[in-house]
């Protein structure tokens, strides 16, 4: 759900691209983005595209051919980081588990001294599971290793803890329209000094050059040079996005995503679902990934919440298609009245 003041700010006026007002508000949604993200990284900035853009420019800068890139894969946009290094002609190879499940430090550390990768990536909040792994146990083991780590953090941003720099990731992408509450079509992305290092000494240009993050730093930067013309109501509704967070204060942003996605949990058991992800603390707090009775058809139930009450919930993709309900509740609807709301509608309709 988008905020109210994001769309409300969208209605001002549209500017040119190096306007001194629109230069103002990039700069200080730069600022923000580093503050949820967790990062002192100056090279901090919306790339013109979802989510999936930040991934594909992640890939395709610091991934090339012939390099080894080590992708742990539990989920389907895992599984995507992985095909995309495989259209860069990398070698990848992927430590593997069960959808909602997370990996350990031993194995995370086993596989990275066994591979020796150039890159590592992981995705911090998996989407289509519910899923949260920090990190933590993936950074250390492939820093020893010399590789550089990517970090898919697109459902993560804004609602939970990404903490770039206590947690040593070092190119790390999002999305406008989740924990941001913001329309989609931008995709924030940062990267830390010794990332910018290697990508500034990297001899051959990346495959893409719209996604080419050296080109896309110059415009964010003095003397803006021209790479791309933007969307200013994106940028507006960001801005106001992202002062949401601050005025509430994003710890207790945290906290809030956190208080209403256990309840949401606690009171869907009651009413016969089972998480996927079964340890409380490897869960994401605002999206929550539920199995349905066995007699009920998750998609009926889909339709009739639509139907009846308005209410949008997702289905399972890819290998969980068909066999679970993903709900989301990201900033506004991050309440308690909200959760109530949704659950007297889904106790009504099973």
């Amino acid at each position: 759900m988008v905020d109210p003041r994001a769309y409300e700010a969208m209605g001002q006026p549209i500017t040119g691209f190096r306007d001194p007002y629109f230069l103002s508000v990039m700069a200080e949604v730069q600022s923000g983005l580093r503050e949820v993200f967790g990062t002192t990284n100056r090279k901090t900035f919306p790339i013109p595209s979802s989510g999936s853009g930040g991934m594909e420019a992640a890939v395709g800068n610091f991934v090339r051919a012939g390099s080894k890139f080590a992708v742990f894969t539990a989920g389907h946009f895992a599984d995507r980081i992985a095909i995309m290094g495989r259209r860069q002609r990398a070698q990848v190879v992927c430590c593997t588990k069960e959808r909602g499940e997370v990996f350990t430090q031993e194995e995370a550390s086993t596989f990275i001294e066994r591979e020796k990768p150039d890159v590592v990536a992981f995705v911090q909040a998996e989407t289509s599971t519910g899923a949260y792994q920090s990190g933590r146990a993936i950074t250390a083991a492939a820093h020893k290793a010399g590789a550089l780590v990517i970090a898919d953090c697109v459902t993560s941003l804004g609602a939970m803890p990404v903490e770039l720099d206590s947690v040593g990731i070092d190119i790390a992408y999002s999305c406008s329209q989740k924990g941001l509450s913001c329309p989609a079509g931008l995709s924030p992305i940062s990267i830390s000094p010794l990332a910018w290092e290697w990508l500034d000494k990297r001899q051959d240009d990346p495959a893409t050059w719209y996604l080419d993050l050296r080109l896309l730093a110059k415009y964010f930067e003095e003397p803006h040079v021209y790479h791309h013309t933007p969307s200013p109501p994106l940028y507006y509704a960001m801005h106001q996005g992202l002062a949401v967070i601050e005025e509430e204060g994003l710890r207790a942003r945290w906290e809030r995503h956190r208080t209403v996605g256990e309840k949401l949990v606690f009171q869907l058991e009651k009413l016969g679902f089972e998480p996927l992800v079964k340890d409380s603390n490897e869960r994401i707090w605002h999206l929550t990934v539920v199995l349905p009775p066995a007699d009920l058809d998750e998609a009926k139930l889909r339709d009739r919440l639509m139907s009846k009450y308005g209410i949008e919930i997702a289905g399972g993709l890819g290998k969980l298609a068909g066999k679970i309900l993903r709900i989301g509740t990201m900033g506004p609807l991050a309440t308690e009245e909200q959760a109530q709301f949704l659950l007297d509608a889904i106790a009504a309709s099973i």
